[in-house]
């Protein structure tokens, strides 16, 4: 047969009226990647009276809406009945549905209105996998030894019975939600005992009667789908696709091929035997996605489908055969005979696909892909299910995917070539879920709003509050010191050391206005800062000291000399001090926990190399400085000339390592957070610095000058938003919570600030933690807040409050251990 699309006499179903049976998650906005299936019935003429939970698709093929709950069955059926009554001249010419989790509720559809397809008892028979496995053994099939569970007692029968390995499963579901592989007895109850504390329908929908399970033993072999159109009890088409080797114990998908590398011979013994089932079970009008394996005793069922399968299924058989499943099972639905498909000796192309997977739970913090990558003639499909700033629930947790890519190729070895091309230029990355991770775990009501911690999102235990505070008359009792650094005479309000000096002035005034008995600590003059300190008898030390001996490196050294004289002091330890000065040991920090960070290399030496794979352009930054100091206009380079030049001139000039980043061009955000643990923890509003309406040729970076107004250009055309406008509160809650875990790996304590870079595309990449952020009025309170004096007052006497509460009852030097490195 000449390779070409094969026609079924379409132009039949123009006009035609069906019952669309589920249109995604009412949960969602739709299921996006299910739209080509609106977009072909459209094509092809046939108007939808859309049943689901809500209206959640737009399409021009569809005419009306049936609201109602998919699964009550009964209440589904009573509103088509009213809907039929209420339109009498309207003739519906049959029932579809695309969704695993429907194809019940379809069955009895037909069965109640007489339209074309499988009745509810045979469809009920196929999809209780222990029902099936009974029809099978009652019937001489094939099929692997198998034991119902209904209770845990029954776990030491399948011990004495089943030869281990075995597969544990619901019996009902799909997608291998909770089909889990088990190697050894001494599993099997924890096995069972997670499947059954865990399974539910907000995971996977396609589940009923989760107290049921199924336990057979496990089958060698070659697993595919054979994709079928049955009409009148003949096999009309049939296509056989290869599955790559699942991801074992969860049985994660992992790819497929088309058309099957296996023999002639097994591939006729796999479709002879599809027949005699479907025959033997008188499936006589259906599109059917049947799963089995090819082993060395021959073919053996796994689960017949009673839909249409993936999405990959349909494109792999358009694309290779010429034959529109969508069209076939449409053609089966309104009982429109069409002829059979005579296949030829070779597909028109071969596909190879990868289903992409997350390793772990968590949320997604990048997603790259080059809109010109899907140009490619190599390309087939690139199907992204998730958003960045979306959740994704890996096994244990969930069974979620990221989506699928395919490609094609003249023979198998070019499509599997293509493919592994296409898969490097798809990138994405995942924030994990774990004990410690904040990721997922906060509620911010509106954007202007705090953000709290809660873990009620992920373990669905509640938030326990604990209040440690003293009566706020008492507080304002305790005599409070300030470290800090003066730089009076004020003649230059627009230096670094003029904006260190009057964050001390302003914390000290303000916290005597409200009553606190104060002194001041100049560590500019570190001995006599020490001797004062040492015979005041302050309570506790405000520690805003970034410097000693003019030098931001001993800024730590200030928080020792606390320790050391054993006076509490707010904010973070020593150690998180000197460690953030060391922007090369954070970036390994945040490469090491999986949090998004510009691709980066870093140099002590000129002659040493620097990783290649960098794309330019490059930011080059001196590895142990604050508040911007070395970065220029010049620091962005696009050359490797202008890169060694900046190279030298930080590391010969300004006496530092240097820190090489990939530059992202973006709006740069700042993430304040309070606290010390989940009980505390709080991220204030966001604030959004937009680059945008720089002039052509100045790079979008903060630059020494830029942070403290010393630049026209910069302090005109820069926008800071408070909080950020028109962006999406899942972006928010994503820069949020990336913040929160990279402010506990560096074990943050009482305040700080993360810097978050977000390209284009909406991708996050943090910059760095500063533990010690200026704390001025201007710094943490809105330009446009009422009695911002009032304000200020309460945030510093919070972040006193947060220090009392993280020395009260905790053992000395106890904010000295670290959890996290």
């Amino acid at each position: 047969m000449k390779k070409k699309d094969y026609k079924m006499n379409c132009h039949l179903l123009d006009g035609k009226i069906v019952l669309l049976i589920n249109t995604g998650s009412a949960g969602s906005t739709g299921n996006e990647h299910k739209r080509f299936i609106l977009k072909k019935i459209t094509d092809l003429g046939i108007k939808v009276i859309a049943v689901n939970e809500k209206v959640n698709a737009k399409s021009k093929c569809i005419i009306d809406w049936i609201l109602t709950d998919l699964m009550d069955h009964a209440a589904t059926i009573r509103k088509i009945e009213e809907y039929i009554e209420a339109n009498p001249n309207l003739k519906i010419d049959g029932a579809i549905s695309f969704f695993e989790d429907t194809v019940l509720l379809v069955s009895k559809i037909i069965d109640r209105f007489h339209f074309t397809g499988t009745s509810y008892a045979i469809a009920d028979m196929v999809r209780n996998k222990y029902k099936f496995r009974k029809f099978c053994s009652e019937h001489a099939l094939p099929f692997p030894n198998f034991i119902k569970i209904s209770q845990i007692s029954n776990l030491e029968y399948v011990k004495a019975q089943l030869n281990f390995p075995i597969v544990l499963k619901p019996v009902y579901g799909a997608s291998s939600a909770f089909v889990i592989k088990v190697d050894e007895p001494e599993e099997l109850h924890d096995t069972y005992n997670y499947i059954r504390k865990n399974i539910n329908k907000n995971l996977e929908s396609a589940l009923e009667n989760t107290s049921v399970l199924i336990a057979e033993e496990y089958i060698e072999g070659d697993e595919v789908d054979i994709n079928i159109l049955i009409q009148n009890g003949r096999i009309k088409f049939y296509n056989i696709t290869d599955n790559y080797q699942t991801y074992e114990p969860f049985f994660i998908e992992t790819g497929m091929a088309e058309p099957s590398a296996l023999t002639e011979t097994q591939q006729k013994n796999l479709i002879n035997m599809a027949e005699e089932i479907l025959d033997l079970l008188n499936i006589q009008n259906a599109c059917i996605q049947f799963e089995a394996k090819s082993t060395v005793k021959g073919p053996i069922p796994l689960e017949i489908n009673l839909r249409m399968g993936g999405d990959e299924a349909y494109f792999f058989a358009k694309t290779a055969w010429g034959v529109d499943l969508i069209e076939g099972a449409l053609m089966i639905a309104v009982n429109q005979h069409f002829n059979k498909f005579l296949k030829a000796d070779t597909p028109n192309k071969y596909l190879s696909g990868m289903t992409m997977h997350a390793p772990y739970s968590g949320l997604v913090s990048k997603i790259e892909l080059d809109s010109e990558v899907i140009k490619n003639k190599y390309v087939q499909n690139v199907e992204i299910f998730k958003n960045v700033g979306d959740t994704i629930l890996a096994p244990p947790l969930g069974f979620e995917y990221m989506g699928w890519v395919s490609a094609v190729g003249d023979n198998p070895l070019h499509a599997t070539e293509n493919l592994n091309r296409l898969l490097k230029m798809v990138n994405y990355s995942i924030v994990k879920f774990d004990e410690f991770s904040s990721v997922g775990k906060t509620i911010r009501k509106q954007r202007y709003h705090d953000a709290i911690f809660t873990n009620s999102k992920i373990s669905g235990s509640e938030k326990i509050s604990k209040i440690r505070s003293i009566n706020l008359k008492d507080q304002r009792k305790l005599h409070i010191g300030i470290a800090c650094n003066d730089y009076s005479p004020e003649d230059n309000p627009n230096t670094v050391e003029n904006d260190l000096s009057l964050i001390g002035k302003h914390i000290q005034s303000t916290l005597k206005n409200l009553g606190y008995k104060t002194s001041y600590f100049d560590f500019n003059y570190p001995h006599q800062a020490i001797a004062n300190l040492t015979k005041s008898g302050v309570d506790l030390v405000f520690n805003v000291c970034e410097r000693i001996n003019n030098s931001s490196l001993l800024e730590p050294h200030a928080a020792s000399i606390f320790d050391i004289l054993q006076v509490p002091y707010t904010g973070s330890s020593p150690f998180t001090l000197a460690l953030c000065i060391d922007k090369i040991k954070v970036k390994k920090l945040l490469s090491y926990h999986n949090l998004p960070t510009p691709s980066w290399d870093y140099l002590y030496d000129i002659d040493d190399e620097i990783n290649e794979d960098l794309k330019y352009p490059l930011i080059v930054k001196p590895a142990n400085t604050d508040n911007s100091i070395g970065i220029t206009h010049d620091s962005v380079v696009t050359n490797k000339k202008d890169l060694a030049k900046m190279i030298k001139v930080v590391i010969k000039e300004l006496d530092s390592p240097a820190l090489i980043e990939e530059y992202i061009d973006g709006d740069e955000y700042n993430v304040f957070i309070m606290g010390s643990d989940e009980s505390s923890f709080k991220v204030l509003p966001l604030s959004r610095t937009i680059f945008t309406g720089l002039p052509k040729g100045y790079w979008h970076i903060k630059t020494l000058e830029s942070k403290f107004g010393l630049d026209e250009v910069y302090k005109k055309n820069i926008i800071v938003q408070e909080p950020p406008k028109n962006i999406s509160s899942k972006l928010i809650s994503l820069l949020t919570e990336i913040s929160l875990d990279t402010y506990n790996i560096l074990d943050c304590h009482d305040y700080g600030r993360v810097e978050v870079r977000v390209d284009k595309n909406n991708n996050p990449y943090i910059l760095e933690l500063n533990p010690n952020p200026s704390i001025d009025i201007v710094d943490v309170i809105s330009e446009d807040t009422k009695n911002p004096q009032v304000k200020y007052g309460a945030f510093l006497e919070n972040i006193i409050n947060l220090t009392i509460n993280r020395y009260k009852n905790k053992p000395p030097y106890y904010h000295l251990q670290s959890n996290w490195i």
